[in-house]
């Protein structure tokens, strides 16, 4: 004997069986830790600026120990597990690409210095990098170009 079920009562059943959607929470929980990374670095600004360092030194000091603090905490198995947690919140830019650099370098340590280390570093960041530069040289032209 074969059951058959109408449209409607088929909508109901993959209704009930499919998991709840959590996107507004993964918003929140995304936007929570990604502004406690920016939060991170403005207290580093601030405190670098309290003890005197330039601004023109803090704009370059800055990302480097964020790019550090990236890549130490991916080193240590850190980031990955606030990455699972924040999801797209652990993506911010800087501390992003850190990790998505070091986490590559490390999986492919062990097929050598060139072909795994040096080689599979960039298979992420590399299309970022690449774009990157060429985008702003495209910007700079149409801005030298019409400004």
């Amino acid at each position: 004997m074969r059951y058959e079920l109408t449209k409607e009562q088929y909508k109901k059943y993959v209704a009930e069986m499919s998991p709840k959607s959590k996107t507004f929470r993964d918003c929140v929980i995304a936007f929570l830790v990604g502004g406690t990374i920016c939060l991170i670095a403005e207290f580093i600004s601030y405190e670098l600026e309290k003890y005197g360092v330039e601004k023109e030194t803090i704009k370059t000091a800055l990302p480097i120990i964020m790019v550090f603090i990236g890549s130490f905490l991916t080193g240590i198995n850190v980031y990955s597990k606030i990455g699972r947690f924040a999801g797209a919140g652990s993506m911010i830019p800087i501390t992003g690409f850190a990790n998505s650099i070091v986490s590559s370098a490390m999986e492919f340590k062990s097929e050598g210095l060139v072909t795994g280390l040096a080689v599979k570093m960039f298979t992420v960041a590399g299309p970022v990098i690449v774009y990157g530069s060429l985008v702003s040289v495209l910007i700079g032209i149409i801005y030298s170009i019409f400004v």
